[in-house]
């Protein structure tokens, strides 16, 4: 058990390590240094939790890469704000394709997602925590980690909303991303749920033909 404790301790700070080089050229000239600031509040938020906590509940290896992923990629969004992630001229540089013409796009959809990958990743290590430390079975945990994305979702949409209105100005809609859609946070709800219930479904229908 202690050496499973150790591995798991290496692990993860070599997942810290990993976020830390991401994080320090993320924070060299950001397109806005305001908005990068706001958005790796969440980041703070992420990892006191988690450091805090660290001793009380240990998530598995797998949970751990899976926040590291999202924490990375939300990095690219603090970098350049959400809405001028240049993912098309990468795309374009590199492959010579564009997503937004193949996909009938006409904004910037790094939010979009992102949102999407929230609901991907987060799902998981949610599961887990109730699984184990509120001992729910698995299609419960499976149905209440679901909710919990879903709730957090909402919440993140009204702390932006709450942000943008305090701020205001250029840095409340740098911070918001909106692109001028009156229906973007219900959009970015509506993706963090499906992202969350394409693995919930499909992985608990593989534990129940077990």
């Amino acid at each position: 058990m202690l050496d499973s404790f150790n591995k798991n301790q290496k692990y993860v700070l070599f997942l810290l390590f990993i976020f830390s080089i991401v994080w320090i050229f993320a924070a060299i000239s950001p397109f806005s240094r305001h908005d990068w600031m706001l958005e790796n509040m969440l980041v703070v938020i992420i990892i006191s939790v988690l450091s805090l906590t660290y001793k009380k509940f240990v998530f598995s290896n797998t949970s751990y890469t899976l926040i590291a992923i999202f924490m990375i990629i939300h990095e690219l969004g603090a970098h350049y704000t959400y809405s001028l992630v240049p993912y098309e001229e990468w795309l374009n540089a590199c492959c010579n394709w564009s997503l937004n013409e193949f996909m009938g796009w006409e904004r910037n959809n790094f939010d979009r997602l992102v949102h999407l990958l929230f609901g991907l990743v987060w799902v998981y290590p949610a599961k887990e925590f109730l699984e184990r430390k509120l001992l729910l079975s698995n299609g419960l945990s499976w149905f209440f980690a679901v909710q919990s994305v879903m709730t957090f979702s909402l919440v993140y949409e009204l702390i932006e909303w709450g942000v943008a209105m305090i701020f205001g100005g250029k840095l409340g809609m740098e911070y918001l991303g909106t692109q001028g859609d009156i229906w973007d946070a219900h959009k970015d709800m509506l993706l963090a749920a499906l992202g969350g219930l394409m693995p919930a479904l499909l992985f608990y229908k593989v534990g129940q033909k077990k």
